[in-house]
């Protein structure tokens, strides 16, 4: 069986991908990975045949504000949507899907009987339980909580609707909108498997039987891979440091987060760790590393804690790693996992982006990484999400689905 993991978006979009691709080749599947052109090295890197989508997330720039992420979403998908069917050759055999390419990836099934599943890194089945990731952390009780998760699915529904309209006419399908569609593959019961942990986001007690949760799916890493020696030297050089780092998200806001991180970190009395990404951290100092990218996964064990924006990945990686968070969500479903860190206890509570100070970060480093309790609640989450058995569970999900 050839498989084709479709997903867009930004680095913790695709990475988790490239270490679920590489678990289904070795139970003895043919795996490409496809997403924008810039995430080829990753796929490469793993040993995955990779196909290029067309749209670039990139290229809005660091947006904020939830009409600008509307623009931003709809410029993108439109863009995703024109090469889309490209990606799909007559030789795949089973489409994967992440929530940023179902709504795509369903109307190429439909018109070359390819089968697919559904592959989501975030919970987005409306349920009484708790809000929709993208609209924050506050419960709106259970009737509440189903409202505002179907109005974020019409949400969803507009943004695609224009990609959706010319991707079938170019299948030379009749018109269907994304809601009509929507509506069809819930009645059909179309398999959705969830990667992150229970231990973070227990299954909604309202969802159907079709919709899983199976654990986090890990980015690729080869284990004979090192740290730079360079880190690996800082890390023996005394005590754990606190990693500082938001991803792919606030770019040119680099000289104030890094003042900030750096007056917090000696306010408190940590060694620190700067991680550069598209924000461009940079520190110097005997106390304090700027690094480039870095894997989470070998790193996150030797620190104290991390700062973070509270992207689903890094959330998970420090969580799996049994290390408390500080989080700094700024945009999207970043304050929802914020909240989640924090109600398990592995985190105080977040700090906005546009609330961030030195003094308050300073007090949340020192709450984070010298009261045991946060510890605690970190260490007994890591050992919840290791019973958890992710990919395996994709695997087996593809088995069944191909008797």
């Amino acid at each position: 069986m050839r498989i084709l993991i479709a997903t867009a978006g930004s680095r913790g979009d695709v990475a988790p991908y490239t270490g679920l691709g590489t678990t289904l080749r070795d139970a003895g599947y043919e795996v490409a990975l496809a997403a924008t052109e810039s995430f080829a090295p990753l796929a490469e890197e793993a040993g995955l045949e990779f196909r290029p989508l067309p749209a670039d997330p990139r290229a809005h720039g660091d947006v904020q504000g939830k009409s600008a992420l509307l623009r931003a979403a709809a410029a993108f998908v439109t863009g995703l949507g024109d090469g889309f069917a490209n990606a799909v050759d007559a030789g795949t055999d089973l489409l994967l899907l992440s929530a940023t390419t179902a709504p795509l990836g369903w109307h190429v099934t439909e018109a070359t009987g390819i089968p697919s599943m559904g592959v989501y890194l975030q919970p987005t089945a409306p349920t009484g339980d708790f809000a929709p990731t993208v609209m924050g952390a506050r419960s709106l009780g259970r009737f509440g909580n189903r409202a505002a998760g179907r109005f974020a699915l019409r949400m969803t529904d507009r943004v695609y609707g224009p990609a959706v309209a010319r991707l079938r006419e170019r299948l030379q399908l009749p018109p269907l909108t994304a809601t009509r569609m929507r509506r069809r593959q819930d009645r059909a019961g179309w398999p959705v498997l969830h990667g992150f942990s229970t231990a973070l986001v227990p299954r909604p007690s309202d969802w159907r039987a079709h919709l899983a949760v199976t654990g986090s799916w890990w980015p690729y890493f080869d284990a004979g891979r090192r740290l730079p020696t360079e880190l690996e030297n800082f890390l023996a050089a005394g005590p754990p440091p606190v990693l500082v780092g938001f991803g792919s998200m606030a770019a040119g806001h680099g000289e104030r987060l890094s003042e900030i991180a750096v007056q917090a970190l000696r306010r408190a009395g940590l060694r620190g760790v700067l991680q550069s990404g598209s924000a461009g951290l940079v520190a110097d100092g005997d106390d304090i590393l700027t690094i480039g990218d870095v894997p989470h996964g070998p790193l996150f064990p030797w620190l104290a804690a991390v700062v973070h924006h509270a992207g689903a990945g890094t959330t998970a990686a420090a969580a799996r790693a049994g290390i408390p968070s500080v989080t700094v969500p700024i945009a999207a479903d970043q304050p929802f996992w914020a909240a989640r860190l924090a109600a398990i206890g592995a985190a105080p509570a977040p700090i906005p982006f546009r609330s961030l100070t030195a003094d308050r970060l300073t007090h949340a480093l020192v709450t984070a990484v010298r009261d045991p309790a946060h510890a605690k609640a970190a260490t007994a989450t890591a050992r919840h999400m290791s019973t958890e058995d992710a990919a395996g569970s994709v695997v087996t999900a593809v088995r069944r689905l191909a008797k």
